[in-house]
């Protein structure tokens, strides 16, 4: 299983036989380099999105176009976009399980908003939501945007996660402290991997009070466009 950053809360997650682009944000993302689309996007299954905000399904209705690939995501949306935008989607909803070549994703809860823009303000999208995605032996919990939740127990110890994608910015999520204390109060990660953070100056700049608040746990601080095997 390979995951790659692409900056922001952008992953592209190879497991099994899917290729998974979570949350593609790649134009005008202030951290992905000029000219690595290509290599990000490259032979891509899935887009899977936790919600609307431009900061998350930025690149989304693009790849999908280009790639002729289904956008996964909550009902509402994904429902919306079929109508109206002409891509292939896979709605869903929290509790449900999909199968994304091999990989099985489950929506759960998380705690935040969404939206996006219309021309009069922002347009409700759905509910905010996260995913445990289990494959390969591992089952990785994507927070999506959230802050710490009560959910947090019962999932932790029904899906039991062993790697955890976190955001931990702070100021619009969990910081790096609340995201570690997430960590260590109603999960048995092994690894854990930030994000969420680094893009804007507003957004926590390392991971150092994750990294020392959960010993023994391998806190990786990814590197844009640099894989990471798991």
């Amino acid at each position: 299983m390979k995951l790659t950053w692409l900056g922001h809360s952008g992953f592209r997650l190879e497991i099994e036989d899917a290729v998974i682009l979570i949350d593609p944000w790649m134009s005008g993302n202030p951290v992905f380099p000029d000219g690595a689309r290509e290599n990000a996007i490259k032979g891509a299954t899935h887009v899977l999105l936790t919600h609307g905000h431009g900061d998350h399904s930025g690149d989304t209705l693009s790849i999908a176009r280009e790639l002729k690939i289904p956008v996964v995501g909550i009902y509402d949306l994904i429902s919306t976009w079929q109508t109206h935008q002409g891509i292939e989607g896979i709605g869903f909803n929290k509790g449900g399980t999909v199968d994304l070549g091999g990989a099985k994703v489950t929506m759960v809860n998380a705690s935040h908003s969404s939206s996006i823009e219309g021309n009069e303000g922002p347009i409700y999208a759905g509910h905010e939501s996260g995913y445990m995605i289990a494959g390969e032996g591992h089952v990785i919990y994507v927070s999506g945007d959230t802050d710490i939740m009560a959910d947090m127990a019962w999932m932790g110890e029904y899906h039991m996660p062993d790697i955890g994608i976190l955001c931990a910015g702070g100021h619009f999520t969990m910081d790096m402290k609340r995201a570690a204390w997430a960590a260590r109060k109603y999960f048995n990660f092994r690894t854990v991997i930030p994000c969420h953070y680094k893009t804007f100056p507003l957004l926590e700049q390392n991971a150092d009070a994750m990294v020392a608040a959960l010993p023994g746990v391998n806190v990786i601080e990814p590197e844009v466009m640099t894989p990471i095997t798991l």
